[in-house]
């Protein structure tokens, strides 16, 4: 890549310990990682191999114990929190294993909100929600409420309001788990058109088999480590 398209993401020497003294337990040992824009990547690993805390520290929700996280040619592991917020607000979408949905709220009305505190044009709003959510299956759902929802379906919605203000990077935490595999592999055409047609990177986190056949690089984890990609 050169200097006027640097790599989306990037982490040098990443670690990531918590508790002190005997009880401490470091997650991350040494990460080294350069994404750059445009990928759709996997995190594979077993569970406690350091996946949801590395997509944690790539997202600004943690700071690295030692080393550097940068994105777009920023260092964010040095930003002041509101600094971070920003990013995350404007420039990322993050999906996590619990859907965080507003429950009083609908799916539209999730999704829409989403777009209102990301500086999302006030005009493009509406068709940006029910586009997201037609996008992943909804549209005929968008005004039921989460309580209304299946599993499924809460998650979907969850995808939507992360992709509608079309973030730069998508982070995902095993963003198909409650889907059932048809769905999933909808949901995984759905980032594979985002990256096509927008240039987004998705990075994400998945057992299955079937995904890691589809994403452009696969990197895998084990014990804080990345010891193979492919």
């Amino acid at each position: 890549m050169n200097a006027a398209t640097p790599n989306i993401i990037e982490a040098s020497g990443v670690k990531r310990t918590f508790g002190r003294g005997q009880g401490a337990v470091t997650v991350l040992k040494g990460v080294d990682i350069a994404i750059p824009p445009g990928r759709l990547i996997a995190f594979k690993g077993r569970s406690g191999s350091g996946k949801t805390t590395l997509i944690n520290l790539l997202g600004a929700l943690d700071r690295p114990t030692e080393g550097s996280v940068k994105f777009a040619g920023r260092e964010v592991s040095v930003l002041t929190d509101r600094q971070r917020d920003e990013i995350r607000r404007t420039e990322m979408g993050l999906i996590f294993q619990s859907f965080a949905l507003i429950p009083l709220m609908s799916a539209y009305e999730n999704v829409e909100f989403i777009l209102r505190i990301s500086d999302f044009p006030a005009k493009d709003r509406k068709e940006a929600a029910i586009h997201a959510l037609d996008q992943v299956g909804l549209k005929s759902r968008m005004h039921h409420r989460p309580f209304e929802m299946s599993g499924g379906e809460q998650q979907r919605t969850a995808i939507a309001r992360a992709i509608a203000h079309r973030p730069k990077l998508l982070l995902a935490d095993e963003p198909t788990a409650e889907l059932d595999s048809r769905t999933g592999l909808h949901i995984i055409k759905v980032f594979r058109d985002l990256v096509q047609q927008h240039g987004m990177t998705v990075i994400l986190t998945t057992h299955d088999p079937a995904i890691m056949e589809i994403v452009d690089q696969v990197y895998e984890l084990e014990d804080g480590q990345i010891v193979a990609q492919h």
